[in-house]
């Protein structure tokens, strides 16, 4: 599904974010990216998504090479890319339904797709009454899960998630990753970047620990950190 080969990314600033990082996750898999901050766990995400392009080696995205794909052909991957972010992102002046309802417009999706759809996600997100609210009207747990919607309206392949729960209470953390379970029970693979060691702790997913740019360890089953 992801294959990264001695990986890099070199800013024009001189910071060195990832080096020679190796590493496959396969269809279907949760992997937590843990680490400080500054590890590279940001980095990699958005190598994966062609937010930004390596300095060297080689990305591979359900069997395409990122590296050969023409400018134009960059949104079609996108697609098949969910994205969540710490912060939301949600467009102020459009409601719930509109906001998630724009992922599909972008595509050139028909009106009566987008009416077919969009009921659909945020039924299982839990937001099937909230539909007709704006942003500002949510609590910051409803705006993650609209985020969700927006992310997972298009059937991604993939979902990456960068710190997802990190304005959230603990309580509202739990609902979102009982969201992501399920999604990933669906046969999504997802992609969690997180500082959250307790949710790391008791899932007991794959995890993959950043320092430096460099991978430490890469373990099924495993904490946050090894003396968890």
């Amino acid at each position: 599904m992801i294959q990264l080969y001695n990986v890099s990314k070199k800013y024009d600033n001189g910071v060195k974010a990832l080096n020679d990082v190796t590493l496959h996750i396969h269809k279907g898999e949760f992997v937590f990216l843990v680490g400080p901050s500054g590890a590279g766990k940001s980095t990699l995400t958005k190598l994966i998504c062609c937010e930004e392009l390596p300095s060297r080696g080689q990305i591979v995205v359900n069997g395409r090479s990122l590296a050969r794909l023409r400018k134009r052909e960059i949104p079609y991957l996108r697609r098949k890319i969910g994205l969540v972010f710490q912060d939301f992102r949600l467009i102020t002046n459009k409601t719930v339904f509109e906001n998630v309802a724009f992922a599909l417009e972008i595509t050139g999706a028909s009106g009566k797709a987008i009416r077919r759809s969009v009921p659909a996600v945020l039924q299982m997100v839990g937001l099937d009454k909230k539909a007709g609210m704006f942003p500002g009207q949510l609590s910051g747990g409803e705006q993650q899960r609209t985020c969700v919607a927006r992310a997972i309206v298009n059937n991604p392949l993939v979902l990456l998630a960068d710190e997802p729960t990190g304005n959230l209470d603990p309580e509202t953390s739990w609902e979102l990753m009982n969201l992501f379970l399920n999604i990933n029970r669906q046969g999504t693979t997802i992609v969690m970047a997180t500082h959250a060691w307790d949710i790391v702790d008791e899932m007991k997913k794959r995890v993959v620990a950043l320092s430096g740019g460099v991978i430490t360890r890469d373990e099924e089953g495993g904490a946050y950190s090894n003396e968890s």
